[in-house]
């Protein structure tokens, strides 16, 4: 499965989220620990979801950009 994540900025590195599994955020220096971290997340709360019976979300949200005449 294929989980979209969003990467921000923050101060000190950046924070990721998965719009499709709320609360499974993670943080890192660099784009790329940040998203190496995140990806660590998803195996783990999906692992969670698992042992406590919950269903596994699909995947099911979706990027694009717009243009836009500058």
């Amino acid at each position: 499965m294929k989980y979209l994540i969003v990467i921000e900025p923050t101060g000190t590195g950046f924070s990721a989220y998965s719009p499709d599994l709320p609360g499974c955020v993670s943080t890192g220096a660099t784009l790329e620990e940040v998203e190496r971290s995140m990806q660590e997340a998803i195996e783990l709360h999906l692992e969670g979801l698992r042992e406590e019976g919950y269903p596994i979300p699909e995947p099911r949200t979706s990027s694009s950009y717009v243009e836009i005449p500058a």
